[in-house]
């Protein structure tokens, strides 16, 4: 089957609900940190989006920083937004962030109005689109008061240039917050995007106050880098992440207590019928208020792979029993 040539494209996809919205995500995003910049091969990337937007994968996730180098994401993907997917624009949701370091000088980073409006032009430039489904402030900024990230999120969604906006990063009481001062001008803070997994729970208050506020959660480094693919079990291969100069996983992050959580994880997923990979993605989307996961890929057979995590969503008490178990590191 060529690209974009199926009508029954949704067929294999799980939609479900945003929070307390209209809005439905698919269950797998693609996300578009690694992979998709100017140092990678731009073939690749386009048939990433197009094999992803021909199984149903309707969500692409972008930050103004995304590449390497900076920004390149956006650019490749309104490039195969403009050749392959300009028709599609009304079936496809585009979310974008600013927050993380994107130019030298006092308006470059952080969650001030001026940054956040100037980087969504340079986004909304880059891509080529008049405006984007999704907009985050990317991480809490600790010296811009936050009523006035609230502001500039409120100014966005009132100018539209964004449908929605959303936060990551934060934490239970600083999403509560920004909820409440958006609601005060009659916007609502549609999505939270956390760092969830197996190997990481940090996030458990967030949970809690998006369930409370209404707010949809979604997780970016499901598979904890890469890890819960299984493929370090046996040791770091020369091509792995782990081996290369990712800030984010490094060697000494693999370590015997991860690697005996891992093999743990695997002989349940073995049980289910799943690969660990599968089964990594199913446990996040089976918390509640998750309405779907990041997923990452170097090549569009990854893509395919994991749609195998939406065949088994559901867990038995016991399965869910026996992961907190090896979660809170006690032996079964």
């Amino acid at each position: 089957m060529g690209y974009l040539a199926s009508s029954s494209r949704y067929d294999s996809m799980v939609y479900r609900r945003c929070g307390r919205s209209g809005l439905l995500l698919p269950a797998l995003s693609l996300g578009m940190w690694h992979n998709f910049g100017s140092e990678a091969v731009y073939s690749n990337s386009r048939s990433m989006i197009l094999t992803a937007f021909d199984h149903g994968i309707t969500h692409f996730d972008l930050a103004n920083n995304y590449g390497p180098a900076a920004g390149t994401a956006e650019e490749t993907f309104g490039r195969v937004m403009k050749a392959d997917l300009s028709s599609y624009r009304d079936e496809i949701i585009v979310s974008t962030k600013a927050g993380y370091y994107m130019w030298p000088g006092p308006y470059g980073e952080w969650g001030s109005k001026k940054n956040l409006i100037a980087s969504l032009d340079q986004s909304l430039r880059r891509m080529q689109l008049d405006y984007v489904d999704i907009f985050y402030h990317h991480r809490p900024d600790p010296d811009t008061p936050l009523e006035e990230t609230a502001e500039a999120l409120t100014q966005i969604v009132r100018s539209g240039k964004a449908l929605y906006v959303g936060i990551s990063n934060y934490d239970a009481e600083g999403t509560r917050k920004m909820s409440r001062l958006l609601q005060k001008e009659n916007i609502h803070l549609l999505i939270h995007q956390m760092r969830y997994s197996l190997l990481d729970t940090s996030n458990e208050s967030v949970l809690d106050a998006l369930e409370e506020e209404g707010i949809g959660g979604i997780a970016f480094s499901p598979l904890a880098q890469g890890i819960l693919t299984g493929k370090y079990l046996g040791g770091i291969p020369s091509d792995s992440r782990a081996n290369g100069h990712s800030v984010f996983l490094t060697g000494a992050s693999i370590t015997e207590e991860v690697m005996d959580k891992t093999r743990r994880f695997k002989a349940i997923a073995d049980e289910r019928g799943q690969s660990l990979a599968e089964m990594a993605l199913s446990w996040v989307l089976a918390r509640k208020q998750m309405a779907s996961v990041i997923i990452g890929a170097r090549n569009s057979e990854q893509i395919k792979e994991n749609l195998g995590a939406l065949s088994c969503l559901s867990f038995s008490e016991e399965e869910e029993r026996r992961i907190d178990e090896i979660i809170g590191g006690r032996s079964e």
